[in-house]
């Protein structure tokens, strides 16, 4: 079998991630296994396995026809079966296929936005659902909203899995005191709902004012981003809360950390739950997406309602107040992950299910 995964860019995120992953993991189990960036290059590049091959498009417009061109090249050089399109990527691999109908496209559906799915109208993704051999969605709404609303019917759910890359040399040092750091690793979009985080800082800088909140992931520069500072500074964060931007060395980062929360409006799967059970860390998440499948509360993490400042606050404090409870959720927490978002498990249904399906 001989598998590309494509994507539109290599910047820090959970879709990207998951690309490099499939590649990586992919690696030494098919004929071929092969990576294409459309837009962008980034961070991300530097995990890509030596045994990948790697392609960087160039794309400069929406409809590129030298980008499709150069990418249908690299498909017949390496007489390549599918096209396993992560997010908006399946626009040019449709456009490729039409100039080149051996391919099969595979879409990867990584929307967080999936409590909103039904408000969308993506008239052209419904359009190009036609020319999909296959969907893999990361929870069950997607998998529902695909199976009603798109053309290809042949739908499973995969769940995220990931690796945690020691190669990555630490150069990310967090500021606050050892012990008392609590990350969330989460791009600077709405959705993440970082405003929430801030009241609960807040709340917890009160109570204890060593504890520091420790913000990972892509600030856009957007008004987003702008008006989560301009908070900062309204409610005297500034040595509460800090903000570093995305980084590559997220092992390094998780490790100097004590606890790891979600305050999302919506998620998927993220990568980064996966990532903090493999290194043993407590999370307090917000009830979105498939986090309920992997955090089962009081047991492995605790789970509270979406926006709920207070009811957050009381479960962080918890955690805060208990270090044994720290480490009991962190242990079990590790042993959920290693049991059911393991690469190989994932990998070899992933694999039978194209062999199968994949015509």
């Amino acid at each position: 079998m001989r598998i590309v995964q494509i994507i539109d860019s290599l910047d820090i995120g959970g879709a990207e991630k998951m690309a490099v992953n499939y590649a990586n993991a992919l690696s030494d189990k098919i004929d071929f296994s092969g990576l294409v960036t459309t837009r962008a290059e980034g961070d991300l590049k530097t995990q890509i396995n030596n045994e990948v091959n790697y392609l960087y498009l160039k794309k400069k417009a929406i409809i590129d026809i030298s980008a499709c061109i150069r990418l249908k090249k690299f498909c017949k050089a390496h007489d390549i079966d599918f096209l396993h399109c992560h997010s908006s990527s399946y626009f040019i691999a449709v456009l490729t296929k039409m100039i080149y109908p051996k391919l099969k496209i595979i879409w990867h559906d990584h929307n967080g936005l999936s409590e909103f799915i039904t408000s969308q109208k993506n008239h052209i993704l419904k359009a190009a659902s036609c020319f999909f051999s296959g969907i893999i969605v990361v929870n069950y709404q997607l998998k529902d909203w695909a199976e009603n609303y798109l053309h290809c019917k042949n739908v499973i759910y995969l769940p995220n899995f990931t690796e945690l890359n020691g190669a990555v040399p630490p150069v990310t040092f967090l500021y606050g005191n050892q012990g008392k750091r609590i990350v969330c690793l989460a791009n600077l979009r709405p959705q993440k709902n970082h405003f929430l985080l801030l009241e609960v800082a807040q709340k917890c800088k009160e109570i204890d004012p060593e504890w520091t909140f420790h913000l990972i992931g892509k600030d856009f520069e957007d008004e987003y981003s702008t008006k989560v500072k301009e908070a900062i500074v309204e409610r005297k964060l500034q040595h509460t809360v800090y903000i570093y931007g995305a980084k590559n060395d997220i092992k390094n980062i998780i490790s100097q950390c004590d606890i790891a929360i979600f305050t999302s409006d919506s998620e998927g799967l993220p990568v980064a739950l996966i990532e903090f059970g493999l290194l043993k860390k407590p999370v307090l998440s917000t009830k979105v997406g498939e986090i309920p499948l992997i955090i089962n509360h009081n047991t492995n993490g605790f789970i509270v309602k979406v926006n709920e400042p207070n009811e957050f606050f009381e479960y962080l404090k918890k955690l805060i107040d208990n270090e044994v409870l720290r480490t009991n959720f962190g242990a079990a927490l590790y042993e959920t992950i290693r049991k059911n978002n393991s690469k190989n498990g994932v990998i070899e249904k992933y694999l039978t299910w194209l062999l199968v399906n994949g015509n």
